[in-house]
């Protein structure tokens, strides 16, 4: 069975803006103190008059501690089949029980930002892509193609059939991250959940694991931040590989 749609309730300025430019928002209910503000009144206007509810304050019906004024029920976004996101180009990031929304969105964003083609995570063990995670998105979660698998390893087992290298993060593993050459190839890089970090079977699916080097006696980076590390180090290799003379 195909995995249920997301973002069905998407809240806060961006994220709705997002939503509305998107054609998804369904029903809007906005906050009649934040009509002034012309953000708010150019998502009003785009999603339509008939569509929006105002009301004195939408915080008993938000999911976020911070909804900004706007909360909007959306039509949800069909995920991807894991095979359309493999292919020549392909630079996905996956996410191997990541249990914060908030790092699901900040990593979804930092994906966009970086020209990663889609994202991949679990249904189990793993923060839903709720109104928190599309807030931290600030959008990117509308455009980043997303697939939800019942299990990382088996998915990434799968990619590597498709022709995908796999590299996961990991603090203990020998090699870098950085300057990795076959990251001009297709490739998926994991990022391991909050404390846990990388799963013994993820890594046991992985061509390379990778740590990124620090200083010594620096904690380990939070894994939004070892994401956006990954995802632009992809963008620099394959942006001095296209420059180099062949």
């Amino acid at each position: 069975m195909a995995p249920a749609g997301f973002g069905g309730r998407v809240e806060g300025v961006h994220a709705v803006a997002a939503a509305a430019a998107a054609g998804r928002v369904r029903r809007l209910w906005v906050e009649e103190g934040r009509l002034v503000r012309s953000e708010v009144r150019s998502i009003v206007n785009r999603v339509g008059e008939e569509s929006v509810s105002v009301v004195a304050d939408v915080r008993s019906m938000a999911e976020t501690e911070a909804p900004q004024g706007l909360v909007a029920d959306c039509t949800p976004i069909t995920p991807f089949p894991l095979e359309q996101l493999s292919g020549e180009g392909a630079a996905i990031i996956v996410l191997d029980h990541v249990e914060d929304p908030h790092n699901v969105g900040a990593i979804a964003r930092s994906a966009a930002a970086a020209g990663m083609t889609g994202m991949v995570m679990s249904s189990r063990r793993q923060a839903p892509l709720t109104a928190s995670a599309f807030k931290a998105a600030v959008g990117a979660l509308e455009t980043m193609p997303v697939a939800i698998v019942g299990s990382v390893p088996e998915a990434l087992s799968r990619l590597k059939q498709l022709g995908t290298w796999v590299v996961g993060l990991d603090q203990s593993a020998d090699s870098s991250l950085f300057g990795l050459q076959l990251f001009t190839e297709p490739v998926a890089v994991v990022v391991g959940g909050e404390g846990a970090g990388l799963s013994v079977l993820a890594a046991k699916r992985c061509d390379v694991v990778a740590s990124i080097p620090m200083a010594g006696g620096t904690e380990s980076l939070n894994a939004s931040v070892s994401a956006a590390l990954a995802c632009f180090e992809i963008m620099r290799v394959r942006r001095e590989s296209s420059t180099t003379p062949g």
